[in-house]
């Protein structure tokens, strides 16, 4: 971060039981994973979520490369996902040898568009892959049923989401499979870290192999086997114990921590609603069923030139306010797999060239929050 900005884009949250969690570790003799804190961590987004079994894992990126794995998918193989993403939802199922189907978007949430999925399920499509964007929920009754319809399996992606919900259930319930993300810029950070969650017990032995590097060392751990061995492929996917213990901390925090930052969110709103209208400027979208986990505040700008306007106009104020994903159909390792020219997907463009998100995280002061505020209202299209 420029020493120039004075109101970041994103601060990591670490509490003090966080802190305390980490002494204990430090001064323990178990530091690798699958200790105390992956343990913990793992029962309480159980317990939170209503969920299958939650496996943790080093990152997010690696518990969308396990439920790849999980796939068992051959060359040739489908897997739609949105193309307004980031590139591990397409990169784990290349790297099994299988073609990302880049989905257009919903220009309203940021989501996948639910409509335009079954236009795209060929012999070959084996899997969906969901992001929901900013914590707003998919329209799960509709993806549910296109995915159980054709036989597929479903992954959410809940890096922006936990403890979101739809219809009165939490996301990360729906899917066979679901991942989260504990990365520096999410509501609950270890740095780096993620988990994936196993809601089709089918998979559930395989992954435990698949995150032991192809062992069988969870059921030796159990007692259940006399000693371990490669059993199948794999990597190692486990977090240490170093993560997982300031994760700890901020899960125990997650009602202060939600309860602030839906705060911050809903602050934006209200106070740029109308400098939104009067600009012809987008704010976020809620659909009724939703109720989203204030991961993101963003504004959709009438165009690229407006939104470049915008990022400097609010660093000139020393606000950081980045955009975010470019859409993966028209990227350089996109057009492997894409053909732009035969079919534009025009709304994830769209949402690539200008959408731009404000200062959102846990601690972010009143006053300066004031000054993001003013500094918006101050800005005219």
């Amino acid at each position: 971060m420029s020493k120039n900005i004075l109101i970041p884009f994103t601060r990591p949250y670490v509490s003090k039981a966080g802190l305390v969690n980490l002494q204990k570790v430090v001064n323990s003799s178990h530091h690798c994973g699958d200790g105390f804190y992956t343990e913990y961590c793992s029962q309480l987004l159980e317990k939170a979520l209503g969920c299958g079994k939650v496996l943790m894992t080093s990152s997010c990126t690696h518990a969308i490369e396990l439920a790849a794995l999980l796939l068992e998918l051959s060359p040739g193989d489908e897997v739609l996902i949105p193309s307004f993403a980031f590139p591990s939802c397409a990169n784990a199922f290349v790297l099994r040898g299988a073609n990302p189907i880049f989905c257009d978007s919903n220009l309203e949430t940021g989501n996948i568009d639910v409509d335009k999925l079954e236009s795209l399920i060929t012999e070959r499509t084996r899997a969906i892959l969901l992001i929901h964007y900013g914590g707003v929920a998919c329209d799960m009754d509709k993806v549910v049923g296109v995915a159980r319809k054709n036989n597929l399996t479903l992954i959410e992606d809940l890096a922006h989401g936990p403890f979101a919900s739809y219809g009165g259930k939490k996301l990360g319930t729906f899917g066979d499979l679901a991942t989260l993300s504990f990365h520096h810029t999410k509501n609950f950070s270890s740095g780096e870290g993620g988990a994936l969650i196993i809601n089709n017990k089918k998979y559930l032995e395989r992954a435990e192999i698949m995150r032991e590097k192809g062992t069988n060392r969870s059921k030796f751990m159990r007692g259940q086997v006399d000693k371990y061995t490669w059993v199948d492929v794999g990597s190692s996917y486990l977090p240490s114990e170093f993560q997982m213990a300031i994760l700890a901390g901020a899960l125990d925090d997650r009602f202060e921590v939600q309860s602030e930052r839906m705060a911050i969110w809903d602050r934006y709103f209200n106070c740029l609603n109308s400098w939104a209208i009067d600009n012809g400027v987008a704010l976020p979208s809620v659909p009724m069923k939703c109720s989203h986990s204030a991961h993101v505040f963003y504004l959709r700008l009438p165009s690229l030139r407006d939104r470049t306007r915008f990022i400097a106009f609010m660093r000139d104020r020393k606000i950081d306010c980045p955009f975010h994903y470019q859409s993966l159909d028209n990227s350089p390792m996109g057009l492997n797999f894409f053909s732009s020219d035969s079919r534009r997907l025009a709304k994830a463009e769209l949402l690539s060239n200008t959408l731009v998100r404000l200062p959102l995280w846990f601690g972010l002061s009143a006053h300066d929050q004031g000054n993001v505020i003013d500094a918006v209202s101050s800005f005219s299209i």
